[in-house]
């Protein structure tokens, strides 16, 4: 067993890019960690990993161990997996990474009504609007937004993600009227900063129309919290995710605009390295993810 968690220790070590994080992702101390690549090279007699007390690079041989290092990983998991009769409980570690609005308006109830089901797991989830890498970070897998980009990543699809163009009454009072995506051109908008492309809303009208309002804001935000914010104060106009704004809207504390006009709507999907298992952890809270994303949209 020890030489598997010495193997488990270099490819965290590698993946993370420094002992620190291993030790973070493993549990461990970093000297335990420093001890475990040791007894690995002088076991093999060869240095895998060239180190100083700023950097470290994997060695030629090094890069080919490490190939080697996971598949031997996935295969003793898949034995574990395989030879287990009756499965147990689970535990252990998940690590997830998702969008910030995303989680903290939906993920967030789902994957701790999840963890008080599992009282013997351990779940972390980062919510930035940044796009890990999940395989240099550590991550089990991710909630995505949006289109994907072609990788070897697996990907499912399990949710849809609806923006809503809104503002504040206060800010809406005296100003020319909002009939048309046209006439956002002439009014105060914020823009989200992690909007790909940033400037262009668009809009689908009743009779199809499609629309791309050109939108050019003195405000740009990179955060949702703090655009609804804004607009609540006034500031302006915002395209944010339906969960976001709804109770807003309900309230009266926002105002939909162009409520006859389709708004964007992407895809939420969960994605994970392409291995040959997906430890049954993994596996149960993706679906319970899955599941929990599908009934809230029902």
């Amino acid at each position: 067993m020890s030489r598997l968690e010495d193997l488990e220790t270099f490819v965290s070590a590698v993946r993370t890019g420094s002992f620190a994080g291993a030790a973070r992702q493993l549990g461990l101390s970093p000297a335990m960690v420093g001890r475990r690549i040791q007894a690995l090279e002088d076991r093999h007699g060869a240095r895998l990993i060239e180190r100083t007390t700023r950097s470290q690079r994997l060695t030629v041989l090094g890069e080919s161990f490490l190939a080697q290092a996971e598949q031997v990983l996935d295969a003793a998991a898949e034995l574990d997996e395989l030879t287990r009769n009756t499965p147990g409980p689970l535990e252990g570690l998940v690590r997830l990474t998702g969008p910030a609005t995303l989680g903290t308006h939906r993920l967030a109830a789902i994957v701790a009504a999840f963890c008080e089901a599992n009282p013997r797991l351990t779940v972390e989830m980062s919510l930035s609007d940044r796009r890990a890498d999940l395989i240099t970070e550590g991550f089990d897998f991710a909630v995505r937004v949006g289109e994907l980009q072609v990788s070897s990543m697996v990907a499912r699809r399990v949710g849809t993600y609806r923006l809503l163009c809104c503002a504040a009454p206060a800010y809406l009072a005296g100003r020319s009227p909002v009939t048309h995506p046209h006439d956002l051109a002439g009014h105060g908008c914020l823009l989200n900063l992690n909007m790909v492309p940033r400037g262009r809303w668009p809009f689908t009208g009743p009779d199809g129309e499609m629309v791309i309002a050109e939108i050019k804001a003195q405000l740009q935000i990179d955060n949702g919290e703090a655009q609804r914010a804004a607009a609540l104060a006034g500031a302006g106009i915002v395209y944010l995710p339906a969960e976001l704004v709804a109770d807003d809207i309900s309230a009266g504390r926002l105002v939909r605009l162009l409520p006859d006009w389709e708004t964007l709507s992407m895809p939420i999907s969960l994605v994970h390295p392409s291995r040959r298992l997906v430890s049954r952890r993994v596996t149960a809270l993706m679906e319970a993810i899955a599941d929990g994303l599908q009934r809230a949209a029902a």
